[in-house]
């Protein structure tokens, strides 16, 4: 039986996009520079890498001409807008790419950590579309925004176009991790970014809450998403934001905004939620300025509630899961965690989603097809902890395993009728750790929710309201609510 798993996709990519608010810059990871070779040269030296080209197309801001009202996603037709505007871009198998036809963006990706970009504004009204300039075809496409959230997108029936099927959102910055094949079938891949444009007006700030109503896990995080940038170096306006952000929760605990970004603030308790707790989370920024002459706009309320506390911990020493409902122990699996070479993230996650079946192929993560270590294997019981690709599901290829020793490539696997049970028993936002793994330790806001893994005091260093050095570090709680205090 094999005994295969999928692990972190983004050694697939190995490389991330640097975004200057517009389209495309893709950096190398250090020591390795984007594939150059270009179409009139490939006939002399070593045979070349296998790459295939891109073309994403996408609509200016304020460039629909006579093509504007035709330009919404799924009815796009080309020839129709005025302002498309199509960039050609090199994926390759090690997950890197450059910029094609436009020396500056080349030369500027290989700049990596300085690149930048030409200014592209993306209208966030008009389509995003992929499209093979060669033969091949598409085979996984991820758009995701600044906070996390995935563009909804479809293939063709022929495997060589995608185009969203959801409205982009305006003022926000997407990244793409596109894979595909070329003719021969060599899997390649590139990673890409673009920034769509304000509102037409500037637009009044305003925030967008998540996880959005609903009951979810003891580590479910709160977040915050801007319209509109406010950057590190204005700290008055996001004091002045942050303090508009209300939390508050029955029972009360104590808890604090930690900006991720210009854009995006988490709120976490010190410890994790009460099981049974109602969080209410209010935006007081309508008509506040913020900034020099921005002002907020209205924004929605959010009301959840937490469900029984769940903790799955697992000690990839002992390849054993406990299970606690509220402290008590109601479970204790078998598994098999990552081996040598994929080992599993350690420290703590929680659950994003959980899908029923999923498709894991090795390809998608660098693993070339007809080596030892591929895989492409129907998987059940799929409960996902990050975005690139870790779960916890069912590995019935592996139970004489489960138990004794670590074989995946990267997850966490056990028997089917285990996972079966964990799938029904855990909800979004449980908490999930890993220990003894010898794994990377699992990244604070990149790759899902570590945001656990960030100490109290590092925590409240990230808030524009909080004095690190004077806070008490354990203090007794204040009467009332989860509002940040100096």
């Amino acid at each position: 039986m094999p005994r295969m798993r999928r692990t972190r996709p983004t050694k697939a990519w190995g490389a991330l996009a640097a975004v200057t608010g517009a389209m495309l810059v893709v950096a190398a990871a250090p020591g390795r520079a984007p594939d150059e070779t270009s179409a009139d040269a490939k006939s002399a030296g070593p045979p070349r890498e296998a790459a295939v080209t891109l073309v994403v197309g996408r609509v200016l801001e304020g460039a629909h001409g006579a093509g504007e009202g035709r330009c919404a996603a799924r009815v796009f037709r080309r020839g129709l807008c005025s302002g498309w505007q199509e960039q050609r871009v090199r994926a390759t198998t090690r997950g890197v790419g450059s910029v094609l036809k436009e020396p500056a963006l080349a030369d500027a990706a290989r700049g990596a950590r300085d690149a930048r970009a030409q200014v592209l504004a993306t209208d966030s009204g008009g389509p995003l579309e992929i499209t093979l300039a060669e033969p091949g075809r598409i085979t996984d496409v991820t758009v995701r925004d600044g906070h996390g959230r995935h563009l909804a997108g479809a293939l063709g029936p022929h495997g060589d176009r995608w185009l969203n099927t959801e409205s982009l959102r305006a003022g926000e910055t997407y990244t793409m991790q596109v894979g595909a094949q070329d003719a021969a079938g060599s899997p390649v891949g590139v990673t890409m970014a673009f920034r769509t444009a304000p509102p037409a007006d500037g637009g009044r700030l305003t925030v967008e809450f998540g996880p959005g109503p609903g009951t979810y896990g003891a580590g479910e995080i709160v977040t915050a998403a801007l319209s509109k940038p406010v950057p590190a170096d204005d700290p008055v306006a996001r004091a002045r934001l942050e303090q508009a952000l209300e939390v508050t929760s029955e029972p009360h605990v104590e808890g604090a905004w930690h900006w991720v970004d210009e854009s995006t603030l988490h709120f976490r308790p010190r410890t994790y939620w009460p099981a049974h707790t109602v969080v209410r989370v209010r935006s007081g920024l309508d008509g506040v300025e913020v900034g020099d002459h921005a002002y907020g706009g209205p924004s929605e309320d959010l009301e959840f509630t937490i469900g029984d506390r769940i903790e799955a911990v697992t000690d990839s020493a002992t390849h054993r899961m406990t299970v606690r409902r509220n402290g008590r122990v109601i479970r204790t699996i078998p598994v098999t965690t990552g081996k040598e070479g994929f080992r599993t993230r350690s420290g703590i996650k929680v659950v994003l989603r959980k899908e029923p079946k999923v498709r894991m192929r090795g390809d998608t993560v660098g693993i070339q097809r007809g080596t030892k270590e591929f895989y492409d294997l129907p998987v059940s019981y799929a409960t996902r902890v990050t975005w690139s690709g870790e779960y916890i599901h069912a590995a019935p290829w592996s139970v004489e395993s489960q138990g004794e020793e670590n074989v995946s490539h990267g997850c966490t696997g056990m028997s089917t009728e285990n996972a079966a049970w964990f799938f029904e028993t855990v909800r979004e936002g449980d908490i999930v750790e890993v220990v003894n793994s010898g794994g990377a330790k699992m990244a604070p806001f990149d790759n899902g929710f570590g945001d656990w893994n960030v100490d109290w005091r590092s925590w409240l260093a990230g808030s524009a309201l909080t004095d690190v050095d004077t806070a008490p570090q354990d203090s007794p709680p204040a009467p009332s609510r989860l509002h940040p205090t100096t």
